[in-house]
């Protein structure tokens, strides 16, 4: 697969690449150079997985500066 460098140095990842490597806009990518090639990897973000599995309720601003400052 090829794609080119714009003037502006950017590129379009193939969508083939997107899809084997499941790429999804603003995912970060990691370059590296080894051996005189670049390679390019998505960086993994696991914690994303969590996403929406912590339920949270409304909070109690007041209480917690007390708790914080130690005067609850």
């Amino acid at each position: 697969m090829k794609s080119a460098i714009t003037s502006k140095f950017q590129t379009t990842i193939p969508k083939a690449v997107r899809e084997r490597l499941k790429l999804s806009i603003h995912d970060t990518l990691e370059w590296k150079i080894e051996r005189g090639r670049a390679v390019v990897s998505p960086l993994n973000k696991p914690f994303l997985k969590y996403r929406n599995t912590i339920k949270v309720g409304k909070g109690a601003i007041v209480n917690d500066i007390r708790l914080a400052r130690g005067s609850g």
